[in-house]
């Protein structure tokens, strides 16, 4: 319970300023429409502004485009539809079918299709024209997806790279929590904690997505702003690591079911592999601030060089094992310490031959292949 409560109080705190921000948003634009514009049923202001807002920061100036698309065809085929046939169910179904036909026709997509049928639904079936056409609806359509563009750069007008320095730190820190509780189940042997950490794996996939939207969401942002154009660098190396950081949260879910297999024998876990996967935490999180600690232009070099030798540490303990016939387990685990650790020091900008060497030779494992033989994710 205490549990599910932190989660509870983790998705607030999180999450809490989409909801002012859709609320806010969708209020305003129900405003303008009806005050401004003087439509007595301004539906798709609000509605437009929250289709808007759900969309992932990033796609919002093409998703507003889909929308106003979408009600315009909606609008216009329901229009001549009812104007024909009349209200009512046969009405209704040419109207959907004709809608999402033309939607799909034209390769529109599915949030285009929806919005352009629930259009042409709510004319049909709520407000069918009185015998003229309106343009309210589109009008309705621009107010919302206007409201919603300025309500998500509002938020972020003072400091536009504060919510992916934020995102960063979180997505480092949920992998380096992840270990933690990995290493807390392997040194009691609990095979049920084993299995709570790889569930949490299973669902790291998250934390990336975030920082991919996030930084979608910051360089729509600093587009917006001529000022701070010269920070799409920035957001560009960000955008390399997060890549690197995607593989290492897979390297870490194959480490946990690995540890949840080691649980399952009921065997001692050898000390060097908690020390190792201590190190690797360490790591993992002085990744996250060399990141964040760069995008603010603060020193980073301190926090790549503590990552440096965090991950080294780690793969020469876990090395150790090696040398005295380690279970299969114990050789994966390993191996996947190797592997999150050069995803690692690639993230923060080490050279990528260099790290393969460096790290082969801290395992013991020999010379490293030539560069021809290696991949991407080592």
């Amino acid at each position: 319970m205490r549990q599910r409560l932190r989660g509870v109080g983790g998705r607030i705190r999180r999450d809490g300023m989409a909801v002012v921000e859709l609320t806010l948003a969708a209020t305003v634009a129900w405003v303008l429409a009806a005050l401004v514009i003087g439509h007595p049923d301004p539906f798709f202001a609000p509605t437009a502004a929250l289709v808007v807002l759900g969309e992932a920061r990033g796609r919002r100036v093409r998703q507003t485009v889909e929308v106003l698309l979408g009600v315009a065809a909606g609008v216009l085929v329901a229009e001549l539809l009812v104007y024909a046939l009349g209200p009512g169910t046969d009405t209704i179904l040419l109207v959907v079918l004709l809608t999402t036909g033309l939607m799909v026709a034209i390769g529109a997509s599915t949030t285009l299709v929806v919005q352009a049928a629930v259009s042409a639904m709510y004319l049909v079936a709520v407000a069918a024209p009185s015998g003229t056409l309106m343009p309210f609806r589109f009008v309705d359509a621009l107010i919302g997806g206007a409201v919603a563009l300025a309500a998500s750069q509002l938020l972020v007008a003072r400091d536009p790279l504060a919510p992916l320095v934020r995102e960063a730190r979180q997505s480092f820190a949920d992998l380096a929590e992840l270990l933690d509780e990995l290493d807390g189940a392997l040194a009691r042997c609990d095979e049920t904690a084993a299995r709570a950490a790889l569930d949490r794996a299973r669902r790291l996939d998250d934390c990336v997505d975030r920082l991919h939207t996030a930084v979608r969401a910051t360089g729509e942002t600093l587009r917006f702003r001529v000022r701070r154009r010269r920070h799409l660098g920035q957001v560009r190396e960000v955008e390399a690591t997060t890549r690197q950081l995607d593989y290492a949260v897979r390297n870490v879910r194959v480490l946990t079911r690995a540890g949840v297999t080691l649980t399952r024998l009921h065997t001692r876990t050898p000390p060097e592999l908690g020390d190792a996967i201590r190190a690797l935490a360490t790591a993992v999180r002085a990744a996250g601030e060399a990141m964040a600690t760069d995008l603010t232009g603060r020193d980073a070099d301190r926090h790549v060089a503590r990552a440096d030798e965090a991950a080294m540490a780690a793969v020469r303990v876990a090395g150790r094992l090696l040398g005295s016939d380690p279970s299969l387990p114990v050789t994966m685990i390993v191996g996947q310490i190797r592997a999150t650790a050069i995803d690692l020091l690639r993230g923060v900008g080490r050279d990528d031959v260099a790290v393969l060497e460096r790290v082969d030779e801290a395992l013991g494992v020999g010379p490293a292949q030539p560069a021809s033989q290696r991949s991407d994710s080592a």
